[in-house]
């Protein structure tokens, strides 16, 4: 097992060598602000981050559950995000990886990096040639960082927001994001922001394993469309919940968690349509006519989509009650 072991982590190594070697560090300006950080109840682990660059998820986030997340921004070398995951799998420490990663690229002085793994474990480093204002803070499991900002108050506003929000681990990444901003923020203005939370520990379905995948591509207010499009999937993770109870019969379940996610979103037709039909499937057919009515008026097709539901066993219910319904 031991041979077998050595064998592995130098195969890694010669991998991760190659990689290094054929890939040229970008020099894109993705100066911005950014957490990564790990909920140390569910082991939840994240990036969340916003600068003044378009799309800025696509190259500062990285994350793998059971393994950890990494932020890598300033003069940015993407391919810290994914090395630095496999150096993690291998067995090394945030701060191994950080010094690694960084002690061999020779734009290492105009780089910022910051690392968490699956234990909570962290590490950051701003290079020395990062454009002022730019520093980082550590914390227990979490850090924060930032470079090109109005002011050196920035990161320490973002570590105060983050300890002090009791809140699940995304929303505490976002109030650390609106901390930053409120304190100036990038100097040059907003433009893109994006999170991603991923599970503590793998289940090997990578669809399950991340949780959260968000982005602001180009917005006038970065950090406030992605608290917003952050409370649409908290509703929509209840729709989702209710059509898992749907699939099961638990059709008690499905209403409660539809009806969640529209109080969360009184006006979404989607959320409306889906809890009424769930009224009719527990025989509430009184209290669904009204939430029908208001969907059919701002949108004809829901009254053509409700007969096919009767053909998939969606909606158990009569050509008498349909016809009633589509009266409305």
């Amino acid at each position: 097992m031991k041979i077998i072991k050595y064998f592995t982590i130098l195969f890694l190594n010669v991998q991760i060598i190659i990689f290094s070697q054929n890939i040229k560090p970008a020099g894109d300006l993705v100066h911005t602000y950014s957490i990564v950080a790990r909920d140390s109840v569910t082991g939840e682990m994240g990036v969340a981050v916003q600068s003044h660059w378009f799309s800025v998820g696509s190259l500062v986030a990285w994350g793998e559950a059971g393994v950890g997340v990494v932020a890598t921004q300033s003069f940015i070398n993407p391919s810290f995000g994914p090395r630095g995951l496999a150096l993690l799998k291998q067995g090394l420490s945030p701060e191994q990886v950080v010094k690694y990663l960084t002690e061999s690229d020779d734009g290492r002085d105009v780089r910022q990096l910051a690392i968490l793994d699956s234990k909570g474990r962290v590490a950051a480093y701003t290079g020395k040639n990062c454009i002022p204002e730019a520093g980082h803070i550590t914390g227990k499991n979490f850090s924060v960082q930032a470079n090109l900002m109005l002011k050196n108050t920035v990161w320490k506003a973002m570590a105060d927001a983050f300890e002090n929000t009791k809140a699940p681990l995304a929303e505490r990444m976002i109030a650390a994001l609106e901390a930053a901003q409120n304190e100036g923020g990038d100097i040059r203005g907003k433009q893109s922001a994006a999170i991603l939370v991923v599970k503590g520990k793998s289940t090997g379905k990578v669809w399950e394993d991340r949780l959260i995948d968000l982005r602001v591509e180009d917005n006038p207010e970065p950090v406030k469309e992605l608290k917003r499009i952050l409370k649409i999937h908290r509703a929509y993770e209840h729709m989702n919940n209710g059509d898992h109870a749907v699939e099961t019969g638990n059709m008690e379940l499905a209403m409660k968690e539809y009806s969640k996610a529209e109080e969360m979103f009184p006006g979404n037709e989607e959320m409306k349509f889906w809890h009424a039909v769930t009224l009719v499937n527990i025989n509430k057919i009184d209290e669904a006519l009204p939430l029908f009515k208001q969907v059919f008026a701002k949108n004809k097709n829901w009254k053509t989509l409700l007969p096919r539901l009767t053909k998939t066993g969606l909606l158990n219910a009569g050509k008498k009650v349909v016809s009633k319904i589509l009266e409305e």
